[in-house]
């Protein structure tokens, strides 16, 4: 009677089987507080996991950063096109925009040359009592105010008092709105006078002057000594 042997394992399997033993075996027993005791495999897989959470923890966080920036800068975009729009259409019509600062510049230098220095408003107060004196009205008040200071210019107003007949009365405000500087007339109040065709008209005049480089210095300067930390 014939007998089986047991089949054999080739060299090559063996070696291998006996290699995943060994290092399994690595894996037994292991004392968690005390890693430092540990086999040389469980201390490089032990490695790589850490290194690979630290890796994908900062890789994360970089990531976030760069996402919260990419977000802000998409949320500029907008802003940024519309600016670009603007600045598109002035450069397209800069020619155009430069006519109309000259044109608005020469406007502004008209208006300034209607508006009398300080050493002029004596002549053009003496240019309203002649416009009511030509018209044959009566002046019975004709008071300059204190004047008030703007920006850039100064308010003089005039308490005014005149009778005179209708026509007259009328062609009086018509020669103070044609005077060469301006002058306008505000709350104005017209009464008739019983048994007479005369009328009283009372009115505030108001003119205006530019101020001088004296004045508008001590403007800036009073200013600056408003805003905190300037010096009085």
């Amino acid at each position: 009677m014939a007998t089986s042997s047991p089949p054999t394992i080739p060299a090559g399997s063996a070696d291998i089987n006996s290699v995943f033993q060994d290092a399994a075996s690595q894996f037994k027993g292991l004392n968690l507080n005390q890693p430092g005791q540990w086999p040389a495999l469980p201390k490089l897989v032990a490695w790589f996991v850490v290194t690979a959470v630290v890796v994908f923890i900062g890789w994360t966080t970089l990531l976030s950063d760069a996402h919260e920036q990419l977000d802000a800068e998409i949320a500029k975009e907008p802003v940024l096109k519309d600016d670009y729009r603007n600045k598109l259409g002035q450069a397209v019509n800069l020619s155009e925009l430069r006519k109309q600062k000259l044109q608005v510049e020469e406007y502004v230098t008209q208006l300034e040359k209607q508006l009398p220095g300080k050493a002029e408003m004596d002549a053009l107060l003496s240019d309203i009592n002649q416009a009511g004196l030509g018209r044959g009205l009566q002046f019975e008040l004709f008071r300059p105010g204190q004047s008030v200071v703007k920006d850039y210019y100064a308010e003089l107003p005039i308490a005014l008092r005149v009778s005179g007949r209708y026509h007259d009365v009328g062609a009086f405000a018509a020669d103070v709105a044609n005077l060469s500087r301006i002058v306008t007339l505000h709350n104005i109040s017209i009464e008739g006078s019983r048994g007479s065709d005369l009328l009283a008209m009372e009115a505030t005049a108001r003119t205006y002057r530019y101020l001088d480089s004296t004045e508008l210095d001590a403007i800036r300067k009073a200013n600056a000594a408003k805003k905190p930390g300037g010096k009085p």
